[in-house]
Parts: structure tokens; sequence; C-alpha cells
């Protein structure tokens, strides 16, 4: 539950300053995790494309694979 007026929640004795570096710290953890996972995505879905258009040009003749 929220608190309402003059009520607040016990912060353990953290002043304003250390609750915001604490929550800037989380928030940066969070964005380097977001960010990994999409470049990971994105380099996977490169590697999916671009074998899909080297087995494409094989299929087509245009690259001939395992012939001297």
């Amino acid at each position: 539950m929220a608190p309402r007026g003059d009520e607040r929640r016990n912060n353990g004795g953290l002043s304003d300053e250390q609750i915001e570096v604490i929550k800037d710290a989380i928030l940066a953890s969070i964005y380097e995790e977001i960010g990994r996972s999409i470049v990971k995505k994105v380099l996977w879905a490169g590697g999916a494309i671009f074998t899909a258009v080297v087995a494409w040009l094989v299929a087509k003749g245009y690259i001939q694979v395992g012939r001297p």
C-alpha cells in the first residue's frame, strides 16, 4: 500500500542522495542487460539471414561448394 500524506516508509537510514545512487546503479544494470539482449538477438538474426542467403546462392548455382 502506498504511503499517504505524511506517512513515509522507513528507508533504513539512507539519505535521498544514497537512494538516488542506488536507483541509478540498478537502472544502469537493467539497461545493460537489455542492451546485451538486443545485440545478441540482432547478431543471431543477422547470422540466420546470412546463412539463408548463402544457402540460396548455393542452391541457385551462383556459389559452388566442394568443387575445385
